[in-house]
């Protein structure tokens, strides 16, 4: 995989559409062979919490509980924001998904300039 693409996402389960469209996109990048890595920022956090997207479907789209599962099965990493999981009291030893990391600032600026492509949701 020569090309990399970071999507940051910031919206979590309060907006179906914007949180289901990266997972899309990622799929599709994999499915390309393009490296992808997701990071969660602000409310976006919640999503890499176990069962947070169990019920999520955005009108037009699989149910997000199946586009993180397939994600995670093409070998999609979630980095997480630190101090947004902190805001909201999420620990993440024992309420996230398999495939999160959490990180810091420094990290997804690391992301970001060694991508070939980012894009925000």
């Amino acid at each position: 995989m020569a090309e990399k693409l970071v999507i940051m996402v910031t919206h979590g389960p309060d907006d179906a559409e914007l949180a289901s469209i990266p997972f899309v996109m990622s799929i599709a990048a994999l499915a390309s062979d393009v490296e992808v890595v997701i990071g969660l920022q602000g409310s976006g956090v919640e999503l890499a919490v176990r069962g947070a997207v169990d019920a999520i479907e955005a009108r037009g789209f699989p149910p997000l509980a199946k586009l993180a599962a397939d994600y995670r099965e093409l070998g999609g990493r979630l980095l997480v924001c630190g101090p947004c999981i902190n805001a909201r009291k999420i620990d993440p030893a024992t309420h996230f998904v398999d495939n999160a990391e959490v990180v810091a600032a420094a990290r997804f600026v690391a992301e970001i300039t060694s991508a070939t492509n980012a894009l925000v949701y």
